[in-house]
């Protein structure tokens, strides 16, 4: 449709059209945006216009197309630009051919190049088009390099994070990354009110992301999900049992993880990835381990660590040093002893579990603080006149 400069004329004529032809009380709503318009009102006339472009009589055909080009058009300049985009992103579904909503938001960029927001949020918008409609992967992984680049430098959270971060999550779970997926999805639903999603929703997002976290690659850190409130919409479904699968993953507990197989074989994804997920939680046992002794006493034999993990002794030093390599613990190991001495855990969101084993070893250090104490006032005269 063209571009061109709506003249008063036609605007008058088209409004005054629109408000014989409509219902009593969405005539009236017309003659208020023609009133607003005369007077130069612009920003009650753009939150009119966001509330108004949501009615349900102007969802049909393409009424919102011939709003935007009869009448937004002629003043989009007065409009706020994140708000004139908001507005785009209502019209645009009415767009029967995508190629058609791409070139309309293409052309709102330049109109509000001067709000890199606004800017980003066209780009995001034809992200969802290139990746929901055109199923084009390389449009839509260019856009999200382009806009990740801006967001990375932006101050807080702006109205473009979630939306981003909804599109990227989408385009990593199509493509199966499941740790890039893992990632974009939780700052999506960090950027939102959880309680705007529907229910199936949340148990749609709960379900994906339990998934990747088990499957992501370099994915140690289950806390952050654990601790997220979007799994209890788990709990009431078929696939409850995943949060106890995370909690076991986050423990190290091979155990439960082996006791629960008859209900994780039964996703096509998870039981494809066995030796994977044998792997995964063999070294989150070690991290587990680790963290669970004190820091003056965290000599582990390869005996102790064969017997957590349930694998053979001759593996033991192998998955000490993918779990070195991977920066998840730092140590040596004493090949002639058969020992390994960590010195360092990597830090992870804990859960209440391990935070009472935390506040008990506190508890000790504590104690062992004051004994020193006590020691060194009942030697001071003895070290002083040393």
């Amino acid at each position: 449709m063209a571009a061109a400069a709506v003249q008063p004329s036609n605007i008058s004529d088209y409004l005054s059209k629109k408000q014989q032809e409509s219902p009593k009380e969405l005539g009236s709503e017309w003659a208020e945006l023609e009133e607003l318009h005369n007077k130069k009102l612009w920003h009650q006339l753009t939150l009119k216009l966001l509330v108004f472009i949501k009615k349900p009589e102007l969802q049909k055909g393409d009424n919102l197309i011939q709003l935007y080009h009869n009448f937004i058009q002629s003043f989009e300049n007065k409009i706020n630009p994140l708000s004139l985009v908001e507005i785009a992103a209502i019209v645009v579904e009415q767009y029967k051919e995508p190629k058609d909503a791409i070139t309309f938001l293409e052309k709102t960029e330049p109109k509000v190049k001067i709000n890199p927001d606004a800017q980003n949020l066209c780009k995001v918008l034809e992200g969802q088009i290139y990746l929901e409609k055109l199923n084009d992967l390389d449009a839509t992984k260019k856009i999200i390099e382009e806009v990740e680049a801006t967001l990375d430098n932006a101050d807080g959270v702006t109205p473009v994070h979630g939306r981003f971060y909804l599109l990227a999550s989408q385009y990593y779970r199509i493509q199966g990354d499941h740790a890039q997926y893992y990632r974009t999805a939780l700052r999506y639903l960090g950027c939102i009110e959880l309680d705007t999603l529907k229910s199936d929703v949340k148990v749609q997002h709960a379900f994906f992301l339990g998934l990747a976290a088990l499957l992501g690659e370099g994915v140690y850190n289950l806390g952050e999900l654990l601790a997220h409130p979007v799994l209890d919409s788990l709990k009431s479904t078929e696939n409850a049992w995943l949060i106890e699968l995370l909690y076991a993953f986050n423990s190290g507990d091979i155990k439960r993880f082996e006791a629960m197989k008859t209900q994780w074989a039964g996703i096509a994804d998870l039981a494809a990835e066995e030796l994977f997920l044998r792997q995964k939680i063999s070294l989150l046992c070690l991290m587990e381990m680790t963290f669970s002794r004190p820091s003056h006493n965290r000599q582990l034999t390869f005996a102790e660590i064969s017997k957590e993990t349930k694998l053979p002794l001759n593996e033991i030093e192998l998955l000490v040093m993918k779990a070195l390599s991977q920066g998840l613990v730092k140590g040596a190991i004493d090949q002639v002893a058969s020992t390994v001495n960590m010195t360092w855990v990597q830090p992870r969101v804990l859960d209440k579990t391990q935070i009472s084993s935390m506040v008990s070893r506190l508890s000790l250090w504590c104690t062992h603080v004051n004994t020193m104490e006590q020691l060194l006032e009942e030697k001071a005269s003895e070290i002083l006149t040393l």
